[in-house]
């Protein structure tokens, strides 16, 4: 076969012989369901063969009984370029079309052998049409990048031991350029020159994009996708987020993608119903039609389908530079009754209710991820209390790399929901997060899910009146900060936006020229600052060895305290965290070393919009016993408020 290389060409020259992009090699691994990099060999490419420019076409459709290209550039004439099936029962449909190069629109015209007659889009399409309308784009993904410098630093060390505070992004909605124009969306480029330094003095240490995969219904948010391998055209074209990915590397900031392999929409011109058959989907609607998004769901029984979407993860690793994939609804994936009724489910070959499909599916996914890719993550939204999410396939686990601590989320949100006259006979919902968290490693996220629906922003949780609302927000933020876990904050809840987000509107920035916002804003990147700042926070953030409890057990006062540790003793923190709005003079707290500490963080902080009740700033023990120690301090606690203690030195000097 002659060499092939990518062109941009368009002049017409005479046909060539007919040539394919696969080898026998790769005919084998996609039957297989091992191939993958099917992005190199299906879909649309722009070559060169026999000294001739034009564009490559392959496509799954082994129930075909005939398919042709149409576009644009034929008139979208069913008959101008048929496209010819491959004679090793792999099932794919191939044809070159000389000097068709990039930018041209095209579907696939499919005829099935029961008269059934479709016009489909490239399940591996590089770019689309901007939505409403539904073709593919032919296009060329060659881009120079800029993050050299991040990309080798990613590989030098271990992400779970770093810092992890992640901010959660909806691209259609952070910014736009005016509210009473609909899809008045900031551009990739746009975005690019804004969000990058905005993360930056935030002090996140990665952006989570909600699903930027090309979809038809804006108002699915991303997660009913067609186009999987093609960022959405609504914000511009591929180079466009490649080139958004390349400022926040440069800026530091890692990008982490929501990818769905959990189902897509029936829209005709999607996956669904292919070839006249139910291809990429169960046939069986009680295992390949989801109730609650009225999708079609994955048949991953199929080893082409494996290979579709695991080749898709290692797509957006590769020709995107993504540093982690946050797995979307896997809870769906792992149970055949989840949102079912008795009777509107088909157990397993044992008579279980697991997916064993979705299950080895997940398993060769993220084996796959971490051997071609050490330095990458990935996250599993899972809502359940499946066993092993995180733990290696090798002693029966996923293989995540890290879990949603869901159960975190609902307890918090539920407690500092209640009146704090009440807190005190709830206590237990805020310190049972402690019996599990190191079951898993543990993300904990405050995400779009909780400020949709009526839920109510983060803010209009709080009880209380305006001052305690904001104080409310500030402890929970400095409290999640203290607990072990990475952590994720949905945009607009670090300046505590007082509506719930609207996908269709842009956050409410103007809120931000309050002084309780502007409080809020500035607590939010002063924790960041604090995480990346103090090993004890994020060096142990999934084990046990960097947690200890002082006091889990003061109900009647609404107070809790706790160490978080790093490898050296000086790097230990103490947090004292009250959920009461009385002020706590003379509190005794036991501490694990005698001599001075610094209160070296408070959420009651006046800069914060705090009632600016301090210690001083430097606190000396006493050799009282409290809480199972032999020295402890006198201490004023703030009312709903975190106080952070640090050791600074022992008896025999003292620092002014």
């Amino acid at each position: 076969m002659a060499k092939i290389k990518v062109v941009k060409s368009k002049k017409v020259v005479e046909p060539p012989a007919w040539f394919s992009l696969f080898s026998d090699e790769d005919i084998q691994l996609f039957k297989d369901g091992k191939h993958h990099q099917l992005f190199n060999k299906l879909g649309s490419h722009l070559v060169e063969h026999a000294g001739v420019k034009g564009t490559y076409f392959a496509v799954w459709a082994p129930n075909a009984k005939q398919a042709s290209v149409i576009g644009n550039f034929n008139g979208w004439n069913r008959s101008s370029h048929p496209m010819s099936v491959r004679w090793d029962s792999s099932g794919i449909w191939e044809c070159f079309i000389p000097g068709l190069g990039a930018a041209e629109y095209y579907k696939y015209f499919i005829e099935s052998h029961s008269g059934y007659q479709v016009e489909k889009g490239d399940p591996y399409a590089f770019h689309w049409e901007t939505p409403p309308h539904t073709a593919s784009v032919t296009w060329d993904l060659t881009y120079t990048w800029n993050d050299e410098t991040w990309m080798a630093q990613r590989k030098l060390q271990n992400p779970l031991e770093k810092p992890l505070s992640i901010y959660e992004v909806h691209l259609g909605s952070w910014r736009r350029v005016d509210n009473e124009q609909p899809n008045s969306f900031l551009t990739y480029r746009e975005l690019a020159e804004q969000l990058p330094a905005y993360c930056q003095y935030m002090n996140f240490t990665h952006v989570e994009f909600m699903p930027v995969m090309e979809h038809p219904f804006y108002g699915s948010w991303g997660y009913q996708v067609v186009g999987f391998y093609a960022p959405s055209s609504r914000y511009g074209t591929t180079q466009d987020f490649m080139y958004l990915i390349d400022k926040l590397h440069q800026a530091g900031i890692g990008v982490i993608l929501d990818w769905v392999p959990s189902h897509f929409p029936t829209d005709e011109h999607g996956p669904g119903y292919f070839d006249g058959t139910h291809l990429y989907e169960w046939e069986d609607p009680r295992k390949g039609f989801h109730p609650d998004w009225k999708s079609f769901i994955f048949n991953l029984s199929r080893n082409e389908v494996r290979a579709f979407l695991i080749s898709n993860a290692i797509f957006w690793l590769e020709n995107y530079h993504i540093d982690g994939l946050r797995v979307d609804a896997v809870a769906s994936m792992l149970y055949l009754d989840y949102s079912r009724n008795d009777g509107e489910w088909v157990p397993n070959i044992h008579g279980g209710r697991e997916n064993l499909d979705s299950i080895s599916f997940l398993q060769e996914l993220n084996q796959v991820i971490h051997t071609e890719y050490q330095d990458v993550f990935t996250v599993a939204e899972e809502s359940t209390s499946w066993p092993g999410v995180t733990h290696p396939v090798a002693d029966g686990g996923l293989g995540f790399d890290m879990k949603w601590m869901m159960g975190w989320m609902h307890d918090t949100l539920g407690y500092l929901q209640t009146d704090p006259i009440y807190r005190k006979y709830r206590q237990g919902q805020l310190t049972f997060s402690m019996m599990y968290a190191f079951s898993e490693r543990f993300t904990l996220p405050l995400s779009h899910d909780e400020v949709v629906y009526g839920k109510a922003s983060l803010i209009n949780k709080m009880p209380g009146d305006n001052w305690q609302q904001f104080a409310n927000l500030r402890l929970l933020y400095a409290y999640m900060f203290g607990h072990p876990g990475a952590k994720m904050i949905f945009m607009g809840g670090e300046f505590a936006q007082r509506h719930e987000w609207r996908h269709d509107y842009s956050l409410d920035w103007h809120e931000n020229n309050n002084p309780d916002h502007q409080g809020i804003q500035r607590l939010v990147r002063d924790l960041n600052k604090l995480y990346r700042d103090q090993p004890a926070l994020y060096k142990f953030n999934f084990s046990h060895e960097g947690f200890e409890w002082i006091n889990a057990d003061d109900a009647e006062r609404s107070v809790i305290s706790w160490m978080r540790k790093g490898e050296d003793e000086a790097d230990t923190l103490i947090f004292v965290a009250n959920f009461n709005p009385q002020v706590w003079n003379n509190y005794r707290l036991g501490v694990p070393k005698m001599g001075y500490y610094d209160e070296v963080f408070s959420s009651d902080d006046l800069y914060y919009g705090g009632s600016d009740i301090r210690n001083l700033k430097v606190l000396e023990t006493a050799p009282i016993p409290a809480n199972r120690q032999t020295h402890s301090l006198s201490l004023k606690v703030p009312p709903l408020a975190v106080m952070v203690l640090k050791f600074s030195h022992t008896y025999g000097w003292y620092k002014s």
